[in-house]
């Protein structure tokens, strides 16, 4: 997961709203947004190499966690995949703020991450770098992705700028997590290729070239790129929306499913194409 949005105690109805685009190699083997086989209250994506995952819930807790990396020209090579730091929070007990104790202490066993944590109370962000630390996140429209926290990237000004024009309408207001949702300007975000000035563009240490061809929302180069679009609303009655799409190395449409699970709901799901 490289880039995400997300609006805590903004919304009406959600305490959180969550946005998120996952950029990856295409030959790296991926499952589709469900429940997991080994945790079946845990559903998202998986990471089918390492058994992890970037964004996830539990649907029978409040309980959510999503990752990404943070770029660097020369990094590491970490004894533990960033994955697990998902996997582990999901299926543990430990509240937010613990967990990201944890990790400050052992932190750097991972690749280079940014981690938000959710345990429906606190929502933490965590990182291990420049060293392990975490904070707590207060009200309002925020964005993350390969940098510190709030750096604002261009493409994460554009997305955390969609969230809040999206929350400020009438369909966002009226938007519930449930099948009805209007999620498509939402998506039309997620989908946005356009890069920006070389002025704007961060320097990380990767080049110029390497900067701009990362700096759009979407990403479509050969082998790697924009592989899932996703979107978490958690209601305050205690249903979950979880809307994905998935696509192809061309950037195409490959498949979309949206899951309602939680109090109150039974998990239904759009089938996948």
């Amino acid at each position: 997961m490289c880039l995400i949005a997300f609006a805590y105690h903004v919304h009406p109805a959600c305490p959180l709203v969550l946005i998120a685009n996952r950029d990856e190699f295409h030959v790296r083997p991926t499952a589709p947004l469900g429940p997991w086989d080994d945790h079946p209250d845990i559903i998202g994506g998986r990471d089918l190499q390492a058994g992890g995952g970037w964004l996830a819930i539990d649907r029978q807790r409040s309980r959510l966690a999503a990752v990404t990396n943070v770029r660097e020209a020369t990094p590491p090579s970490p004894a533990r995949s960033r994955g697990a730091l998902v996997h582990e929070f999901l299926r543990g007990s430990e509240p937010a703020v613990a967990y990201a104790e944890l990790r400050r202490v052992d932190g750097n066993d991972y690749g280079p991450f940014n981690l938000l944590l959710w345990d429906g109370e606190d929502l933490i962000v965590a990182t291990n770098r420049l060293k392990p630390r975490w904070e707590t996140v207060q009200a309002g429209v925020h964005g993350l992705s390969n940098g510190s926290f709030e750096q604002p990237w261009p493409k994460t000004r554009k997305l955390t700028a969609a969230l809040g024009d999206w929350l400020d309408s009438a369909v966002g207001r009226a938007s519930l997590p449930d099948e009805a949702a209007d999620l498509e300007p939402l998506y039309a975000a997620l989908a946005d290729e356009h890069r920006p000035a070389d002025s704007e563009l961060p320097d990380t240490g990767i080049g110029l070239e390497r900067e701009r061809l990362l700096s759009p929302p979407f990403i479509k180069l050969p082998g790697y790129g924009t592989r899932a679009s996703q979107i978490v609303m958690l209601g305050r009655d205690g249903r979950t929306l979880f809307a994905e799409r998935r696509f192809a190395a061309d950037g195409g449409l490959m498949g979309e499913a949206r899951l309602v699970a939680g109090r109150g709901a039974a998990a239904v799901g759009r089938p996948s194409m």
